[in-house]
């Protein structure tokens, strides 16, 4: 029997804010937009997905239409608390195999539940997990996720945890490919992004990530220049694409400035090639599935990583003996 063909591997990561429950008269109520949500995800079936925002009763949900997915993450108030907000990522089960995951929280005391510093509003985490390629050549091929969202109201807290989670990822092997995504809470040209993206300092240190959006081969809807639309889509998208060039050619941005996004999905390694990434504004008659777009990219993996099919039956292989 001939062998499968040997074909190019790609890993695909959405990051989706789910914006948490909202009340039950609400227009954009969790009832509302449940299945919208369901349908995005299946839509793009992503290998990797990374929510923020998400409660119990959401995230039950989502697993429970999504049967192909595995799931890892707490409550930003810790494994016995069930109400709050979770960083949950989501993983096709078939595609990858979970190897190690975990929290911490971004604030001074990150093995502390619920722990908050640097001015912080609430308490912020991040949930990362390693995760092993099936079905491929060699194998072995793994990375990991880092999946956050940050304080919405205080800058300084952002700085902190910024350079927290990228001290967390600078103590993992240089070999090991990483993608940290999630809610930024604020533009990559803060002093967040610009640390994260290595152009400028925090406590002395540079940061090394990449960001997937401006580094992809091929980028969809770019007129869409914020990320975050609190339910209201794109009612200004061409005005304010308009806006954001102006004031790159104003103030001189840098050339890698093309957005305004808060919802963000960098990497790091050499392995990981951006081929693609989208902001994601699915809709039905102007109803949204969250206050925020998702995002959705995809890298492809070095040549000497291969998928290999199935080997062919012998229906389909009529020269099988």
């Amino acid at each position: 029997m001939k062998k499968g063909k040997k074909m190019s591997v790609s890993l695909t990561v959405m990051t989706f804010n789910l914006h948490d429950d909202q009340a039950e008269d609400s227009p954009n109520s969790w009832e509302k937009r449940k299945d919208l949500c369901i349908s995005v995800v299946t839509s793009y079936s992503p290998m990797i997905l990374c929510t923020q925002q998400g409660v119990k009763t959401q995230l039950d949900y989502l697993q429970q239409c999504l049967p192909g997915y595995g799931q890892f993450g707490i409550s930003r108030k810790g494994s016995q608390d069930s109400l709050d907000e979770h960083c949950t990522i989501f993983y096709d089960k078939e595609k990858v195999e979970l190897l190690e995951d975990g929290t911490f929280w971004l604030s001074e005391s990150p093995s502390v539940p619920g722990s908050m510093s640097w001015g912080a509003a609430v308490p912020c985490i991040a949930t990362w997990a390693i995760f092993q390629l099936k079905g491929i050549e060699p194998p072995g091929f793994s990375l990991q996720i880092v999946n956050t969202n940050m304080d919405e109201f205080s800058p300084r807290a952002r700085r902190r945890s910024a350079l927290l989670t990228w001290q967390h990822i600078a103590s993992l092997p240089p070999s090991l490919p990483v993608v940290y995504c999630g809610g930024f809470n604020t533009h990559k040209e803060s002093t967040t992004g610009r640390f994260l993206l290595g152009r400028s300092s925090e406590h002395g240190v540079v940061g090394d990530m990449r960001d997937t959006w401006p580094n992809a081969q091929v980028r969809k809807n770019v007129s869409l220049v914020h990320t975050f639309h609190d339910f209201k889509g794109d009612k200004q998208g061409a005005l304010e694409f308009f806006k954001l060039i102006l004031r790159a050619l104003c103030l001189c941005w840098d050339r890698q400035t093309q957005d305004l996004h808060v919802d963000w999905i960098l990497f790091r390694g050499r392995s990981l090639i951006p081929v693609q990434c989208e902001v994601v504004n699915d809709n039905i008659n102007g109803r949204y599935p969250s206050s925020h777009y998702p995002i959705f990219a995809e890298f492809m993996l070095p040549r000497s990583v291969r998928l290999l099919e199935p080997p062919l039956t012998a229906e389909e292989n009529p020269l099988a003996v």
